[in-house]
């Protein structure tokens, strides 16, 4: 199966690291110009080089901006005007007991872990729906439907995305634009080797680390493992192909069979 995305651009939020640079390195191998997106305009550059010496010949626009603020949003837009493909994988998340969740936090992870995917979409779907074929995905999490205990805001923000996405689903039927999310399971990047340290010991090796999260934190995943943010990016370039035109208003899982069930 060749994933041809040659004349697409893409937008793949909160990508200079992570699962969003996976993502954006593998839209690129499959020919897309890709917006690569991160707050600081000089890490982000940096990102940019280190994606451009992983895919050689790649096409990466830098789009420095917050896009937790609707301010970054509108900036984002005037430094790609148009994309077909719009990876919301933006996100935020680490560890607070239940009770100890300000106000302010539930309000902070909505903004950036939701609505800053909202108002792209309503920014961008508009002319994908015109041109008759375009590609948004949200990227989700197990949990969203295993809430995690130790960090529910989180949850809570990821639980929405399935809706968001499954309503601009909607919202896009019959136009030859998909809209879906991704359910990631518990993924290898930095950020969780920080967030797994806060919940073992910090003195032990990364990988026994990593067996202990995973035996104590995450005993349900089949795949005993976390998952590497190629992995992650594989589904999406593919949902974000041509040979995924009738896949829409649907949450996939790459989740390592984290979540117990037989239907998505």
């Amino acid at each position: 199966m060749k994933l041809d995305l040659d004349g697409r651009t893409a937008l793949v939020t909160g990508s200079s690291q992570g699962i969003g640079a996976a993502i954006a390195a593998g839209l690129a191998r499959a020919g897309a110009r890709v917006g690569v997106n991160g707050r600081d305009a000089d890490r982000l550059e940096r990102s940019v080089e280190k994606l451009r010496a992983e895919v050689p010949g790649g096409d990466f626009v830098a789009v420095a901006a917050d896009l937790g603020t609707e301010e970054g949003a509108e900036q984002t837009l005037a430094a790609l005007p148009e994309a077909d493909i719009l990876v919301n994988n933006l996100g935020i998340f680490g560890a607070t007991p239940a009770l100890e969740i300000s106000d302010d936090e539930w309000r902070r992870y909505f903004e950036i872990n939701v609505l800053a995917g909202v108002r792209l979409t309503r920014a961008y779907l508009p002319r994908m729906r015109e041109r008759g074929w375009g590609r948004v995905l949200y990227i989700a999490s197990d949990s969203a439907v295993v809430i995690p205990a130790e960090m529910i805001h989180y949850g809570m923000s990821k639980t929405a995305l399935l809706a968001v996405a499954r309503g601009f689903a909607k919202e896009a039927a019959g136009s030859g634009v998909t809209v879906n999310s991704v359910i990631a399971g518990p993924t290898h990047t930095e950020g969780v080797e920080e967030f797994v340290y806060q919940l073992v010991d910090r003195d032990l090796p990364w990988e026994e680390a990593q067996r202990v999260f995973m035996r104590e934190h995450r005993p349900q995943s089949l795949l005993q493992r976390l998952i590497e943010p190629e992995e992650i990016a594989n589904l999406v370039v593919y949902l974000s192909s041509p040979q995924a035109s009738a896949t829409t208003g649907a949450a996939v899982r790459v989740d390592g069979g984290y979540v117990d069930s037989i239907l998505p």
